[in-house]
């Protein structure tokens, strides 16, 4: 098998896969697959505790070019040369490779659906992604989706897409990462120049149209968030908190004789008592760690509700104000901000936006910032000069800093 040809940067066009594809394997792919990334606009590390969120997919995108083999091997190649090649047989016995390797986000899905369904064939396959990487912008989860639908496609497996997306979900847990499913079900379900509320068990997506003056600005602030790496335990040990939170206060409200049973989510936590009342009950039951997290997931719940409002009232202002609170709840509370990210939003807030929060699992990644869009310039501008330029990072700006126009869902097209 030939050597890769790095494409170097960005290759938007399918074109230069295609084309890397037949120097690879000597013939043409017959199928190529599109996973968008996305931007959560509001409600962080609440999709792991059922609460519902809501986010939009990006144009960035994972693309796959593929052909199916006839046997159980994948094989696939990027074309970015920080990434090695993936081989590896599927069955429901895949070994994880060691933490922090790419290609765990290659055989999750393949062991999630060997496990499930009579997986027969793997794929030769091309792989390029435009996503920044460790940026809290799903790339990882787009890798998954995009391989479970190659899979899927070349077995002929059958799910609707809000099955699919937890099954995709559920294959993540083999990577080590305890997330929710709302990467998942934006980057299958998403629609053009909308965001959607997601809520779970079961998936449901409320499209939302992005009004026509509101301009969505990514910045990436170049602090790595490796979710598969170093990280991982904080993030997995805030869920945890979470868990522990919500049995604390379900228990004891149930003891006192406040509710009539016991709550099994919190999603009917937070709509069985006013969010005043389970603060002041999280206050008086929990240790300090465990209360800030308690507080931020139930605070976040109502900031979503709320901003939804918002955008179909296109009060930009008003989705603005809860944008700013998220960030402050996430820095306070659940402790996942950094320097970096928190000079990264106010000079977003400072340069115009009317509001900015990080945006991602935190602990380094992007910022998602809201403007007019007459006032996009100013606050792309600011950005420019008193964040990327005064780091010495002027050539990395067309990568790191852009525009989020809401992007439609994942695809797979025949060649």
């Amino acid at each position: 098998m030939a050597a890769p040809r790095i494409l170097g940067g960005t290759c938007r066009r399918v074109s230069c896969l295609e084309d890397l594809f037949k120097e690879m394997y000597n013939c043409s792919p017959s199928h190529r697959v599109r996973v968008p990334g996305r931007v959560n606009l509001i409600g962080e590390h609440i999709d792991y505790n059922g609460l519902p969120v809501f986010p939009m997919a990006l144009q960035r995108a994972v693309r796959i070019v593929f052909r199916p083999r006839n046997d159980r091997m994948v094989v696939l190649h990027s074309s970015d040369e920080r990434f090695p090649p993936v081989e590896f047989e599927i069955g429901p016995k895949i070994e994880r490779w060691s933490q922090g390797s790419w290609g765990n986000y290659v055989k999750a899905p393949a062991k999630e659906l060997a496990c499930r369904f009579e997986i027969q064939r793997g794929f030769d396959g091309v792989l390029q992604s435009d996503i920044p990487v460790a940026a809290g912008l799903s790339s990882s989860s787009a890798i998954v989706n995009a391989v479970g639908l190659a899979l899927a496609h070349v077995n002929d497996v059958l799910a609707d897409p809000g099955e699919f997306a937890g099954l995709m979900a559920e294959a993540e847990l083999f990577v080590g990462t305890r997330g929710g499913g709302m990467d998942q079900a934006i980057s299958l379900g998403a629609k053009d120049q909308s965001a959607a509320k997601i809520s779970f068990n079961p998936i449901r997506l409320q499209h939302v149209t992005v009004p026509d003056d509101w301009c969505f600005i990514i910045a990436d602030s170049g602090e790595v968030a490796e979710k598969s790496g170093s990280l991982q335990f904080e993030y997995n040990l805030r869920r945890a908190k979470c868990e522990e939170a919500f049995r604390v206060i379900s228990t004891n409200l149930l003891k006192q004789g406040i509710t009539e049973g016991l709550h099994e989510s919190y999603p009917e936590l937070c709509a069985s008592l006013d969010t005043e009342i389970l603060l002041y009950f999280a206050e008086k039951l929990l240790p300090e760690t465990e209360h800030r997290c308690f507080r931020h997931v139930v605070t976040e719940a109502g900031r979503v509700e709320a901003a939804v409002e918002r955008m179909l009232a296109e009060d930009i202002g008003g989705f603005g104000d809860y944008m700013n609170a998220s960030h402050d709840s996430l820095k306070t509370d659940y402790q996942v901000s950094t320097e970096v990210l928190d000079e990264l939003v106010q000079v977003a807030r400072d340069g115009g936006a009317v509001g900015a929060r990080l945006t991602g699992a935190g602990f380094g990644g992007c910022v998602v910032a809201l403007a007019e869009r007459r006032r996009t310039r100013d606050v792309l501008g600011a950005l420019r000069a008193e964040y990327y330029e005064r780091r010495g990072r002027k050539n990395q700006m067309d990568e790191r800093l852009f525009i989020a126009v809401p992007s439609r869902g994942a695809s797979v097209h025949v060649i």
